[in-house]
């Protein structure tokens, strides 16, 4: 068998760790039970969020500094100062057998401030971020089909290849539509455009007065605009501070945008405007059969 190329259950691992039971680690754990035949232990700081996931069946334990030795894979899924501080500390009970997969948001913010702590360790480790989630947050919105047909990035930082393809096949094993190797400048510079920046706007829109009185002047244009208003702020300020740089540069580059459409409009500069608009729609139909393509 050549490496990587994985036969009935050999890409899903015995027992697997889950840091964090907010949306994303909860709804990790569902997939997993309902995928595979791992076992799963958990661990959240909010002890009342730990108690309902053992009560349904969500996990089958409790991680703790006991058992965290056993995971064959361990994912963390804190925000990124939080993540960084947990494998910071618990550097010395994680098995060398084990692969730790960060889901964080934001990969530099994790990667860099973690690699002096990676040097040392035994284990492995690789930078995830799983393309998925919805705008209510926590364990109670966590479901086990959240990562149907979502794309899985990966940033391979301590692994050998038979480790990442091992990765890559459980994940799709879990009903990701498709893995993506990058590395964190890449990731985070892309990410900042296809979600950062979409929170941003989606957040920014719904200040307007207008919004306040709009009810039966709305349709699905509205409602797919203003989907990701409601956020975590919390999450949401450390991720988009954390990648300040790539999402202060795709805001501005907006701003002139709309400050451009928002000339025409006032001037009324018809044909100009009608080009800029063509434009926009011809690049929104480059990038969709370049999408089609791949499917």
């Amino acid at each position: 068998m050549r490496d990587g190329d994985f036969g009935a259950g050999e890409k899903t691992y015995g027992t697997i760790g889950i840091v964090g039971l907010g949306l994303i680690g909860a709804s990790m754990a569902k997939t997993i039970k309902r995928r595979t035949k791992s076992q799963v232990l958990g661990f959240d700081r909010d002890t009342g969020v730990q108690e309902s996931a053992l009560k349904d069946g969500t996990i089958d334990g409790r991680l703790t500094d006991n058992n965290i030795g056993s995971c064959e894979l361990l994912l963390i899924a804190l925000y990124p100062r939080a993540c960084v501080d947990f494998i910071s500390a618990k550097k010395e009970l994680i098995s060398r057998e084990t692969m730790v997969i960060d889901l964080c948001g934001v990969k530099k913010a994790v990667i860099e401030p973690l690699m002096p702590v990676l040097e040392d360790a035994a284990f492995s480790f690789i930078g995830g971020h799983p393309m998925a989630g919805t705008e209510k947050t926590g364990y109670y919105n966590s479901r086990g089909d959240l990562f149907n047909s979502a794309s899985m990035i990966f940033v391979p930082i301590k692994a050998s290849e038979e480790e990442i393809r091992r990765a890559e096949a459980f994940f799709m094993e879990l009903g990701f539509g498709r893995t993506v190797r990058t590395d964190m400048d890449v990731h985070d510079r892309i990410i900042a455009f296809t979600s950062q920046l979409a929170h941003v706007v989606s957040n920014a829109y719904v200040k307007s007065p207008t919004a306040r009185v709009h009810d039966g002047y709305s349709a699905g244009s509205y409602l797919d605009l203003t989907r990701v208003a409601w956020l975590n702020e919390v999450m949401w300020t450390e991720l988009f501070l954390d990648n300040r740089e790539a999402l202060s540069y795709e805001i501005d580059r907006l701003c002139d945008e709309l400050k451009l459409y928002s000339r025409l409009i006032k001037e009324g500069k018809r044909e100009e405007l009608m080009e800029e608009l063509r434009q926009g729609r011809i690049q929104k139909e480059m990038i969709d059969r370049r999408e089609d393509l791949k499917k």
